[in-house]
């Protein structure tokens, strides 16, 4: 019998192939970007922070986080809606949903617990860390223990990125804000649609106390696998009206009318280095999933590159390192000049 020897690029490249491409590329860009392929939800297994209050009761939750969005925030508690039928719930920091009904009710129920259990109210700063597609702000769990130890109140920010648009998920980021009371300087850490998230926010939105932001791989200029598949129907069903959102070439032109931050912002991008990144799909540096390139957003007062891919970069040690110190002092690295990305800098994505 006479077997043909095929190369990975003729397979790739083979008209007859573009179905069974198409539907590896959306499988691939779903594992990549997040967690959507995988359980979310499962029983917390949150150590006991230093001087919380455990509070009895509660039912615990099991899945279905891309199904709720925050509301509100205080100390680990937080009030969610339902994306489908806008009920409202209470969580408690271990998960545990201790009300459910409307948003009022909960925030009865809530200021409720506060005063029986005499829960200290929020103070400082706080660092709010906003996820990518598909994914919940337990990804960023090793960076919100150091956050912590360094004496920052966490703010874990979820919203069902992959049921609604970046516009809508700003309006939840809102909503969280608004109920800091008592924190008095605000920063941010994001990855990947968790940056467009954020600057979606500056649309409509502001805050005095916001200082500094962090973007780890946000594809500030669009994401080109998402331009590849966003007539997929796979990619559609698993990633929502966002995952549109992401393509770098769409009618709307949705992210070239995103804004720029005014405050003080770094970038951190996952790459090699060199012409070729992780994907050889892509064509240029890249963290497997976002091209270098789309992450430099000119105005940042900082840039930096690490050799990590892009789903674990928000939990990536030298990561972490790089964004406590820009949160700290505006600069990744204590010895070495920033790297900021001007504004006349030259723009054109790898094709």
């Amino acid at each position: 019998m006479f077997t043909r020897k095929i190369s990975v690029q003729t397979w790739w490249q083979q008209p007859a192939a573009h179905t069974r491409r198409n539907v590896l590329l959306a499988v691939v860009f779903a594992a990549l970007t997040g967690d959507v392929l995988l359980a979310q939800g499962a029983a917390s297994t949150r150590p006991p922070q230093h001087g919380e209050t455990k509070v009895p009761g509660g039912i615990q939750t099991f899945g279905g986080r891309q199904f709720w969005g925050d509301l509100v925030f205080f100390q680990e508690w937080r009030i969610q809606r339902n994306v489908f039928d806008g009920h409202c719930r209470l969580l408690d920091p271990d998960q545990k949903r201790h009300f459910s009904g409307s948003l009022k009710e909960c925030q009865v129920a809530l200021d409720a617990i506060r005063q029986e259990h005499r829960l200290p109210p929020m103070n400082g700063r706080a660092v709010v860390l906003v996820h990518g597609i598909g994914r919940s702000h337990q990804s960023f769990a090793p960076m919100k223990k150091t956050l912590q130890q360094q004496g920052y109140t966490v703010v874990g920010f979820d919203y069902p990125s992959t049921q609604i648009s970046i516009e809508a998920a700003a309006e939840y980021l809102q909503s969280v804000l608004q109920s800091l009371e008592g924190i008095t300087d605000i920063d941010f850490a994001c990855h990947s649609m968790g940056g467009l998230v954020l600057r979606a926010w500056l649309i409509k939105h502001t805050d005095p106390r916001v200082r500094r932001a962090v973007m780890l791989g946000v594809p500030n200029k669009g994401a080109k696998l998402a331009d590849m598949l966003k007539s997929n129907p796979l990619f559609k069903l698993a990633l929502g009206p966002a995952g549109q959102q992401l393509a770098s070439t769409n009618d709307q032109k949705f992210i070239d009318k995103l804004p720029v931050p005014t405050f003080e912002f770094g970038v951190v991008a996952g790459g090699r280095g060199k012409a070729k990144g992780y994907n050889p799909i892509l064509k240029g540096d890249n963290d497997m999933t976002v091209l270098v390139a789309s992450t430099r957003l000119p105005g940042a007062a900082d840039f930096v590159l690490l050799p990590v891919i892009h789903t674990v970069l928000m939990s990536d040690e030298r990561a972490i390192e790089k964004t406590l110190h820009f949160l700290k002092t505006g600069r990744f690295n204590p010895n070495v000049p920033p790297a900021p990305i001007r504004n006349d800098e030259p723009t054109p994505l790898e094709q």
